[in-house]
């Protein structure tokens, strides 16, 4: 399905699909709304689980915290159907325009997106923690009721 990397000018205009995974054996994935536009989340994919999303049609991740695959919305019914797929100049980064089911949630937190906080730019004392700004005041849904007592994946 991928291509091999033979040289720049295959991979920045060439018409094979060659992605750089990392040194992990991981590509980044930002996925936006795919009619708004709004950002969404950001995630990564390995080598399966980019292949099973262009294989699904529908998101499916590589979970660094729990490392399994991830497909979106298994557990909560918030699937994302990629609408549309791109990938950046030299193939190290991936962008989903996505649908998400359901309420259209992205977050396992129960926000609409993964990105609910501000960071304060040019604060006026840069010597104390930050304080973030809340830009979603509502969850779309309760994470209690959707996912019950799991754990959650998120590693400190």
């Amino acid at each position: 399905m991928f291509s091999a990397r033979n040289s720049v000018e295959q991979v920045e205009e060439g018409s094979q699909l060659a992605p750089k995974f990392d040194e992990s054996g991981l590509i980044p994935v930002v996925t936006t709304d795919f009619d708004s536009g709004e950002l969404l989340m950001h995630g990564y994919m390995n080598r399966e689980a980019l292949a099973e999303t262009i294989q699904l049609g529908e998101a499916v991740y590589w979970s660094r915290s729990r490392e399994q695959l991830w497909h979106k919305g298994a557990t909560s019914g918030l699937v994302q159907a990629v609408r549309e797929m791109r990938v950046d100049d030299d193939q190290d980064a991936i962008w989903l325009r996505v649908t998400v089911a359901g309420n259209g949630a992205s977050c396992h937190v129960g926000y609409r997106s993964c990105f609910y906080r501000a960071v304060p730019i040019k604060p006026a004392d840069a010597t104390t923690p930050l304080e973030l700004s809340f830009t979603e005041t509502e969850k779309v849904f309760d994470p209690q009721e959707v996912y019950g007592d799991a754990p959650n994946p998120t590693k400190l």
